[in-house]
């Protein structure tokens, strides 16, 4: 230490990496290009912006191509509605390889981009584990902010802006899928839950919380012009889908829990709204999911079959199933299949809970 240098100052400055996750089309991007105005880095380069984004999507071009390899890895897809997905993509957390390739990108980012890092990408949910581990390495301490936005908001937006390959069914039960278990990864963990309603109405409020809940020096110390600079960059019209259950024809089973899942997150984003009793719902929420799903794959099993025959198996096979099986059968013809069979199709086709 030099004579004239205080104690503070031969500190190391606290890294902080923040990951904004959840499901695409909820106000990810304009989180993430928020907390990058006032301050915080995003690792370049960025993701082009584009006629889908127009303002940015705040995300690292190398952070998209690492999640792209890993899916093919894992084959699993960016909204795959399977549980088992989360399984096949967790496999990957324990890789060594994988995680000292990470910390080594991720290390760079700190020393080339400064203490305080935002990290997005819709993709970085199903790999949280291998973030997690890559941040403990660098010394950093990670947090999340989870974007909420209604399910049929999200579904239209992506059935707008998208490739049309996935229907409304897919895509609802892709968002129930990544909601749910996402809520389940980062419990825990420091995280904020944030309407992308309010993030449009008032980015004051939500965002300066977050700076205060995670400490972020960036939001903290934002300069006059800096707050000025994210008013110009939110613009409330981004909010151009906004539809409802009257516009989104799902079937009945998927609609009820979906809607419930919406609402159980959304009381996370009230003050003191992340309790136990919230979570408890959220979980018997996901093991309805899964049951739900487990019907469906089982009474369309001869259309996955028949597909198999056509040359089709190297298509993902379960969105296929979701949208013949669920979407033309009512629940009570669903809830006939005994629990026992399920099991038993299961335990055939090598598969996991």
């Amino acid at each position: 230490m030099s004579p004239m240098s205080s104690p503070a100052e031969s500190l190391p400055a606290k890294r902080r990496v923040v990951f904004v996750v959840g499901s695409g089309r909820s106000g990810t991007s304009t989180m993430s290009g928020t907390l990058q105005t006032l301050g915080m880095h995003v690792p370049q380069p960025e993701v082009s912006a584009d006629e889908t984004n127009p303002k940015g999507f705040g995300e690292p071009q190398w952070v998209v191509d690492f999640h792209d390899e890993l899916l093919k890895r894992c084959n699993v897809q960016v909204s795959d509605s399977r549980p088992q997905a989360w399984f096949e993509a967790g496999k990957l957390s324990n890789l060594e390889p994988l995680r000292g390739r990470l910390r080594d990108w991720l290390e760079t980012q700190f020393v080339e981009g400064g203490p305080e890092l935002v990290v997005k990408d819709p993709r970085l949910a199903w790999f949280m584990g291998l973030w997690r581990s890559a941040a403990m390495r660098c010394d950093a301490t990670p947090a999340y902010v989870t974007m909420l936005r209604p399910v049929t908001e999200v579904v239209g937006s992506k059935q707008k802006y998208y490739a049309s390959k996935f229907g409304e069914v897919d895509r609802t039960a892709a968002w129930v899928n990544m909601m749910l278990h996402t809520e389940r990864a980062t419990r825990g963990s420091a995280r904020a839950f944030v309407r992308y309603h309010d993030l449009l109405t008032d980015w004051t409020v939500p965002v300066f919380d977050i700076g205060q809940k995670f400490d972020l020096d960036a939001v903290k110390s934002a300069s006059a012009n800096d707050i000025r600079s994210v008013h110009a960059f939110i613009d409330p019209n981004l909010r151009r889908v906004q539809l409802t259950w009257d516009d989104v024809d799902v079937p009945p089973r998927l609609r009820e829990i979906a809607e419930e899942s919406w609402q159980g997150l959304n009381t996370l984003a009230e003050p003191d709204g992340d309790t136990a009793d919230v979570h408890a719902t959220l979980d018997q929420l996901r093991a309805a999911y899964a049951d739900l799903y487990d019907e469906a794959e089982a009474i369309a099993r001869s259309t996955a079959l028949a597909a198999h025959r056509d040359g089709l198996a190297q298509q993902p096979m379960p969105l296929q199933v979701i949208r013949r099986g669920v979407d033309r059968l009512p629940h009570g013809v669903r809830a006939m299949v005994p629990a026992s069979a399920r099991r038993g199709l299961r335990r055939a086709l090598g598969r996991e809970r």
